[in-house]
């Protein structure tokens, strides 16, 4: 059994696009709202989902403030095994994650009762309970925040993409022509600004909900208390028999999947490389002993790289309004 596609096809160039530009004004729940300094977590029922991208739309049309505009011809780099990335003229591309497209469709299509089905799930940071971009960032650009998102502040990021390598998903992507590094060390700094979703946290420190849950027309996520939002994945994956991703990977995630498959059936059949993370049982990668050193190690030199960093971006942009 496959997903209705003019359905699919109706909702994209309908409800999609009308929904990712009035992504502005519903609350989250008020049980959520007096819960935004404990960890949020968010559920996706992958039954749910039919791939029509309104989810991706809106993500790109909130944050496109956010999203970076490169000065170029850009600076060589030395060494030269630092190479450019340059996304400025592929932002219309959607079927992978980008700097510029902090969140993608994946497609699995698998056997289920010996009949082809095809599953479509929105793939996105997993905003890790103890992130290991956030923990060995040389700089302290990434950090957790108390509400359970990880994000990546631009203003300070040097773009070395420690936090792509230590990411068990390699989610960050980055831009070349951005950041810090241009006013500092432009052919010697870490060659940009690393990219990913920050699950919308400033719409979420005002009371509004994630874009790509406002506007999902099929209630594919969901967002609330990490416990709470367990607490539902377990009783659907009892309903239905099915299973749970996101609750131990890495040591514990706040994106809960749930899927009436296998994960490792969907894992076997999307498409995975760059831009396209695999959905593999992955250990706690900051439960290794060599990560936990490294990490107190860098915890003061990357707080003090940070606030370095937020006063540079400061007065930079003082004298840019002046």
């Amino acid at each position: 059994m496959t997903k209705d596609i003019s359905r699919r096809s109706f909702i994209k160039g309908g409800l999609a696009a009308a929904g990712a530009i009035a992504a502005s004004s519903v609350p989250l729940p008020a049980t959520v709202r007096g819960a935004t300094q404990e960890e949020l977590a968010t559920l996706i029922d992958i039954r749910k989902c039919i791939g029509c991208e309104a989810c991706v739309e809106a993500c790109q049309e909130v944050n496109g403030r956010k999203f970076p505009e490169p000065k170029k011809p850009f600076p060589k780099m030395y060494p030269n095994r630092v190479k450019v990335s340059d996304w400025s003229d592929k932002r219309d591309v959607m079927d992978r994650l980008t700097p510029y497209n902090w969140l993608f469709i994946q497609e699995s299509t698998v056997k289920v009762n010996g009949e082809e089905e095809t599953f479509t799930f929105p793939r996105r940071c997993m905003h890790c309970q103890n992130p290991p971009c956030a923990d060995l960032c040389p700089w302290g650009a990434a950090r957790k925040l108390k509400n359970g998102i990880t994000r990546i502040d631009a203003d300070v990021c040097l773009g070395g993409s420690k936090c792509k390598a230590v990411c068990p998903w390699h989610i960050p992507e980055r831009q070349t022509g951005v950041g810090l590094y241009l006013d500092i060390l432009p052919s010697f700094a870490g060659n940009g600004v690393m990219y990913k979703c920050d699950r919308c946290y400033d719409r979420v420190e005002h009371g509004k909900l994630p874009a790509c849950i406002e506007v999902c027309p099929e209630k594919v996520q969901k967002i609330g208390p990490r416990d709470e939002i367990l607490k539902e994945a377990y009783s659907i994956s009892k309903e239905i028999n099915g299973y749970i991703y996101g609750e131990k990977e890495n040591g514990g995630t706040n994106t809960i999947y749930v899927s009436p498959v296998p994960f490792e059936k969907l894992n076997k059949t999307i498409k995975k490389g760059p831009g396209r993370p695999h959905l593999k049982p992955v250990e706690d990668s900051m439960a290794h002993a060599d990560n936990l050193a490294k990490a107190m190690v860098i915890a003061p030199i990357a707080g003090i790289a940070a606030a370095v960093g937020k006063a540079y971006s400061s007065r930079s942009q003082g004298k840019a309004g002046l």
